[in-house]
């Protein structure tokens, strides 16, 4: 884990400003990846991710707390739990695939697959402080 409120572990959901992290699904069975691969895929990975921006809004998805969940597969292949703003968002067919290709430009990712959720509900509460910052919400 990592002091960081955003970061993502590798299969693992997403933390709120203020929630605890979800556990792990790699505490129940441990990854076929070593560690440091695993680590350095999950920060490539969001690295990526922090490229992607909702054309609306001047914060990255990331930041905004769109990203719900990263698992890194034993295969190298990704899956991605995101919501959007609103399902009424203008970019709803336009964001899932910039994130997809985002994630598959990275060295060493397999297949991505990317799938919109809508529980729990984003709402702003979401944001890091950077995106705050960036969007002058406090």
């Amino acid at each position: 884990m990592t002091d960081e409120p955003n970061k993502v572990p590798a299969q693992a959901a997403a933390p709120t400003a203020d929630a605890a992290p979800a556990p792990s699904a790699e505490a129940a069975a441990p990854s076929a990846l070593p560690q440091d691969e695993l680590a350095r895929l999950t920060d490539d990975i969001i690295a990526a991710l922090k490229t992607v921006y909702d054309p609306e809004i001047p914060s990255d998805i990331y930041e905004l707390g769109l990203i719900y969940k990263i698992d890194v597969a034993d295969d190298r292949a990704v899956a991605i739990e995101m919501t959007l703003t609103t399902p009424n968002c203008p970019s709803a067919q336009e964001l899932p695939t910039m994130v997809e290709n985002a994630v598959a430009s990275v060295p060493g990712v397999g297949q991505v697959k990317v799938d919109i959720v809508w529980d729990p509900p984003w709402d702003p509460s979401r944001m890091s402080d950077e995106a705050r910052a960036v969007l002058n919400m406090w």
